[in-house]
C-alpha cells in the first residue's frame, strides 16, 4: 500500500475527526480488457485492477450516526445506521449505506463509524470508481464489525453487487467487484462467473495500458439494463431450440448463427456480441500463453467493433479515439471498456512508446473531433489491501 497515500488519507482523518484511524483501506479501479457484458451472462471476461485506487481510513465512535468525508470533494454526509431503507435519492453515499444495509440483512451488526475518503479513479469513466469505494469500504466495515470470518472475498464481492443492484439500482454482474478483490501486479484477472472462479494470467513485459477519457458521462442504469434484457430475451428464445440453454454462456457462435432465425435483429446482434466476446477471451488467453501479443492486440480491436455495430454501447468520441489511435506508433489493439455509452477507451501499447502514445493521441484525437481527451498509462496492480493502524 502506497505510504505517502496512506498518511494522507490518516492525515485528513484525524484533521476532520479530532481522532486517529483504526484502519486504512485501499481498493483499485479496473478496466475490463475483454469480455464486455458478458458477466451477467454466465461468461468469462479478462480484466485489470489498475494503479489508481480508493483509499479510506476509518474508526468505530459511539453511537448509531456514521460520518463520512470525501477529502477530494469536501463533501461530507452523515446517516443513521437504522432505517437505512428505503435508499433516499441518488447520492454518492448510497454506495456505502447500501454496504451496512446488506450486512444487516445477513445479521452483522455494523457500529457506528467515522470515514475519510480519498479516490483516484476518475468518475463515471468506465473505470470502476463505484466498485473501488464499495470494496475499500467493505475491508474497512470487516474489520470494524469483527466479523472477518463471516465475509470471505466471494460474500464481499456478493454484497457489493447486492448493493448496487438493491439499493444503488443498476442492474450489475460481478466483474468490477472481483476486478478490485483478486488483482495482482503484472497480472490480468480471469473470472468465470458460471462457477466464480478466478485465477491471474500474466502480461507479456514491455506493455503498457493507455487509457483514454472521451469526457463523455454515461448514467449505465436504463442502457445497461435494456442490454441486459435483450440478453434475457435471446436465451429465453434460443433454449426452446436447445434445451441445454441457460445463459448465452452456452451458446456457440455457430449454435447461434444455425438458430439465429428465432431471435429478432436487435435481439440476435446483442447475443452476436456476448457471444462473440466470451469466444474472444478464450481466444485472448491462448495467445497470451503462446505469446502472441500482436494477435492479443486484434482481439481488443475486434471486441470494439462488435461493441459499435453489434451491442451499440459505443459513442462517435470512442470510436474516434481507436481510429485514432490505430495509426499510432506502439500500437497493439484498443477498445471500449466498462458498460460503454461514454466513458473510456483502453489501449494496449508498447511501453517504451506509451508516453509518446499518450500525447500524440491526445493530438489526433482533438485534430479529428475538436474535442479534448484526459488519458492516463496505466499498469496491473494489486487487489484490495486493509492496514490496521
Amino acid at each position: 500500500m502506497d505510504n505517502q497515500r496512506v498518511q494522507q488519507v490518516c492525515a485528513g482523518f484525524a484533521a476532520r475527526f479530532d481522532q486517529a484511524a483504526e484502519c486504512v483501506s485501499r481498493s483499485p479501479g479496473r478496466i475490463e480488457i475483454l469480455g464486455n457484458h458478458t458477466d451477467y451472462n454466465a461468461g468469462t471476461v479478462l480484466s485489470v485492477a489498475v494503479d489508481r485506487a480508493m483509499f479510506i481510513a476509518a474508526a468505530r465512535i459511539p453511537g448509531d450516526e456514521c460520518q463520512l468525508f470525501d477529502l477530494k470533494s469536501k463533501s461530507a454526509r452523515s446517516f443513521s445506521l437504522r432505517g437505512l431503507w428505503p435508499p433516499a435519492e441518488r447520492d454518492w453515499s448510497n454506495y456505502i449505506k447500501g454496504l451496512v444495509y446488506e450486512m444487516q440483512q445477513m445479521g452483522i451488526e455494523v457500529p457506528a463509524f467515522q470515514a475519510v475518503l480519498h479516490g483516484e479513479v476518475p468518475l463515471s469513466a468506465g473505470m470502476s470508481s463505484s466498485a473501488a469505494l464499495e470494496m475499500a469500504m467493505m475491508a474497512v466495515l470487516r474489520q470494524l464489525s469483527g466479523r472477518q470470518e463471516r465475509l470471505d472475498w466471494l460474500t464481499c464481492a456478493r454484497l457489493g453487487q447486492a448493493c448496487e443492484n438493491k439499493y444503488v439500482g443498476a442492474n450489475t454482474g460481478l466483474l468490477d467487484q472481483f476486478s478490485s478483490l483478486r488483482g495482482r501486479a503484472g497480472q490480468l484477472v480471469y473470472s468465470d462467473f458460471r462457477d466464480f472462479s478466478v485465477k491471474n494470467i500474466p502480461m507479456p513485459a514491455g506493455t503498457a495500458f493507455v487509457v483514454a477519457n472521451s469526457l463523455v458521462k454515461h448514467n449505465l442504469t436504463n442502457e445497461y439494463n435494456e442490454r441486459r434484457q435483450d440478453c434475457e430475451a435471446a436465451v429465453a428464445a434460443l433454449s426452446q431450440a436447445l434445451p441445454g440453454v441457460k445463459a448465452l454462456r452456452d451458446v456457440t457462435p455457430a449454435m447461434l448463427e444455425e438458430h439465429k432465425s428465432l431471435l429478432d435483429e436487435r435481439v440476435y446482434r446483442r447475443a452476436l456480441h456476448v457471444v462473440g466476446e466470451i469466444d474472444r477471451v478464450e481466444r485472448g488467453v491462448a495467445a497470451l500463453e503462446q505469446g502472441d501479443l500482436r494477435g492479443f492486440g486484434a482481439l481488443l480491436t475486434e471486441s470494439h467493433y462488435s461493441s459499435r455495430d453489434n451491442f451499440e454501447n459505443s459513442c462517435p468520441e470512442l470510436d474516434a479515439l481507436v481510429e485514432c489511435g490505430s495509426s499510432l506508433p506502439g500500437f497493439l489493439g484498443a477498445r471500449l471498456s466498462g458498460g460503454g455509452f461514454g466513458g473510456i477507451t483502453v489501449h494496449l501499447v508498447e511501453e517504451v512508446l506509451a508516453a509518446a502514445y499518450q500525447e500524440k493521441l491526445q493530438a489526433a484525437y482533438a485534430e479529428k473531433t475538436g474535442r479534448r481527451t484526459e488519458t492516463m498509462i496505466c499498469h496491473a496492480d494489486n487487489g484490495t489491501e486493509l492496514r490496521v493502524l
